[in-house]
């Protein structure tokens, strides 16, 4: 163990010496390079034999520098140039995501004008006279679905009035003040509408489900619906005209027990994206309280 450590201090002792012998050779031959520079400066470059012999130890020794030289030169320009290309890609980003926010205004708006001019086109091709109203709140209960638009008595709105939009039935104006009027929603749990199913004349009546849309309720287990089939409303009673879309049947359950279907149907309107609604102004088919008839009628 002993030796061992001999041999390991003497084995540093060498390698130091052999540094230190290099570091003294370079140094003086560094040393020699220049004061013969010097020399050959102030002399104006006249050796001879000994001037020739330095200058062809001295050339290759000043090729490897000025390579080295150049090659940090060019490394230099390298990490300057990928430099500048990092900060002009971390721009472009910033301008890419300008853009791309940009761009999603503009499909929005787009597609609010797209959506106004359904609107429009649906209020100039329908017969009864049409109302505009924009939604400017809204109540979540779940009970009470209902909301609030910029339309009043002072606009000729009345309470019974049917809301209306181009995809279908929105709902039934419940409150009415000076300027503002408030609608219970179709899909409202409260809400109930006398419905047929188009295609085969059966008649039932819709209740509001919430977020699940409609149940079609009252049809025998012998009736004709299918999925697929459009309901609408039937007309009877005067609370709604008649013909308006209200949705699709999405699935018909026939249970063991019980005459009746229990039918799902899909809103034709979007209750979570409107923004404006029609009124329906014409008063031949209002019926202040046909609306509580039927959801009272509904519910026994």
């Amino acid at each position: 163990m002993r030796a061992t450590r001999v041999r390991k201090k003497s084995n540093d002792r060498k390698k130091t010496n052999r540094f230190r012998f290099t570091r003294l050779f370079l140094l003086f031959s560094l040393f020699i390079v220049i004061l013969l520079l010097l020399l050959g400066s102030a002399t104006g470059g006249r050796f001879g034999a000994l001037h020739q012999l330095t200058l062809g130890t001295l050339g290759p020794i000043q090729n490897v520098f000025t390579r080295i030289s150049l090659s940090s030169i060019r490394l230099k320009n390298r990490y300057i140039s990928l430099w500048n290309l990092q900060e002009e890609n971390d721009q472009l980003r910033k301008e890419l995501g300008t853009y791309h926010a940009q761009l999603d205004e503009y499909r929005s708006a787009y597609a609010r004008n797209r959506f106004l001019e359904n609107e429009l086109d649906f209020k100039k091709k329908e017969s009864f006279p049409a109302l505009m109203a924009r939604v400017v709140g809204k109540d979540p209960s779940f009970w009470f679905q209902t909301l609030i638009i910029d339309r009043g008595k002072n606009d000729g709105v009345i309470k019974g009035m049917v809301a209306r939009n181009s995809r279908g039935v929105v709902g039934q104006i419940v409150q009415v003040s000076d300027k503002y009027s408030k609608v219970l929603l179709a899909n409202a749990p409260s809400s109930a509408i006398d419905a047929i199913v188009q295609k085969s004349r059966a008649r039932g009546i819709l209740k509001g489900a919430g977020k699940q849309g409609y149940i079609l309720q009252y049809i025998l287990k012998n009736g004709d619906v299918k999925e697929g089939d459009t309901i609408v409303t039937a007309g009877i009673g005067g609370m709604f005209p008649p013909e308006i879309i209200l949705g699709t049947v999405t699935k018909v359950h026939s249970k063991r027990r019980g005459m009746f279907l229990e039918i799902e149907v899909e809103p034709a309107v979007d209750f979570a994206r409107l923004e404006v609604l029609f009124i329906d102004l014409s008063e031949e088919q209002l019926d202040i309280d046909a609306f509580s008839r039927t959801t009272s009628s509904s519910g026994e």
